[in-house]
């Protein structure tokens, strides 16, 4: 067998790096450009599918103020957070696009089980998925089963490819929200094989920070709500601070940096 290739020579062009630049920046029809248009060059890749369900995803949060809703300070706010209602069909748009992801993923791991694009789209899927149930529909069980799939699909992927960096992110969410609950309830999931490590999860984070390709600028918005939620104002800042230098458009990043302002954690 061959030697496994450098992640570099698996991930996506740049015209899909293009487009969730653009998703950050709160420019959903030109991300939705770039996709198309690298789709269009990789029609049989899952990545291309996958990309627009983010896009979706994403689009959704900004018009419901569920990332902005997501800095809570508390678990017992996080807990009584409210659930909103997604747009019917954006809802089928983003069940579509993951479908077809998966579908793609699966016939090219049944050829070769090795194939990184396909393993990244796989922990991709579950993970939207699991953001869209928990964020949105307020679905904690089925977003718990998500997560813990994109977890494995991760495992399978960082296996094959250990510098795949964006893999850390799924992993790092998982271990992070399990690490947030009651101890009764920790016990309980470990028992079904989920694991909860704030402290292991924020490094995995911090290494999809530092070294991802698509998902470092998720990976520091998800540090800078875990860094509130644990009153290291002065790492939320630093983090809020480079994502607002980043995207200028995306208005989330100066509003929590006046909110923590206007609170006095400085």
């Amino acid at each position: 067998m061959g030697a496994v290739p450098p992640a570099k020579a698996a991930l996506p062009a740049e015209s899909l790096k293009s487009g969730f630049l653009l998703l950050y920046d709160l420019d959903f029809a030109g991300a939705q450009r770039e996709f198309e248009a690298w789709e269009k060059l990789h029609p049989d890749d899952p990545m291309g599918p996958v990309s627009e369900a983010a896009d979706v995803l994403f689009s959704e949060f900004n018009r419901l103020g569920v990332l902005e809703a997501q800095f809570y300070e508390s678990d017992s706010v996080f807990a009584a957070r409210k659930k909103y209602d997604a747009d019917p069909a954006q809802r089928t748009r983003f069940e579509q696009q993951l479908d077809r992801a998966e579908q793609m993923a699966k016939a090219k791991l049944n050829r070769d089980a090795r194939d990184l694009d396909s393993l990244f789209a796989m922990t991709l899927s579950n993970g939207l998925r699991s953001d869209f149930a928990a964020l949105i529909e307020k679905r904690n069980i089925a977003s718990l089963h998500y997560t813990k799939e994109a977890t494995t699909w991760s495992q399978q992927l960082l296996a094959v490819d250990p510098d795949f960096y964006d893999a850390h992110l799924a992993s790092g969410v998982s271990r992070y929200i399990i690490g947030s609950m009651a101890a009764p309830i920790r016990w309980l999931l470990h028992f079904g094989g989920v694991s909860g490590d704030k402290a292991g999860a924020i490094a995995e984070l911090q290494t999809t920070a530092e070294h991802g390709y698509l998902l470092a600028p998720f990976a520091r918005i998800l540090l800078a709500i875990a860094c509130v939620r644990e009153k290291d104002f002065t790492r939320a800042r630093e983090f809020l601070f480079g994502l607002q230098h980043e995207f200028p458009n995306n208005t989330l990043f100066g509003r929590e940096l006046a909110r923590l302002d206007k609170n006095g954690n400085h």
